[in-house]
């Protein structure tokens, strides 16, 4: 006699039928995507939100460092007009990245 065998056949999992027909369960797993992914969004609009929105503060603060040169260029202009794009695309970089693995999660979630 085996003291681990099985009394009854184990359950089959059926969260991708469960997300493509609509039930409550892949009803929960998408709203937790759509959650996820939205807290993903957010943190990047807040980063990007309070960089770029606190360089004109602080200029506007502190008027010495619009005279400041740099490589030719008066450093308002060398970080609000030059230097945000990078800025950004290194942002929508992060954005992209962090976006696939939550969809990678939740796939890999979902075929388990």
């Amino acid at each position: 006699m085996v003291l681990s065998e099985r009394k009854g056949v184990a359950r089959s999992v059926r969260t991708v039928v469960d997300v493509q027909e609509l039930t409550p369960v892949g009803d929960l797993l998408r709203v937790n995507l759509i959650g996820t992914q939205l807290g993903v969004a957010l943190r990047v609009a807040a980063v990007a939100g309070l960089t770029l929105g606190l360089l004109p503060a602080l200029f506007a603060l502190f008027p010495d460092l619009g005279g400041i040169d740099v490589l030719g260029l008066r450093l308002p202009w060398l970080l609000l007009g030059v230097l945000v794009y990078p800025f950004l695309l290194g942002l929508g970089w992060w954005h992209t990245r962090s976006a696939e693995k939550v969809e990678q999660n939740f796939a890999d979630h979902v075929q388990d």
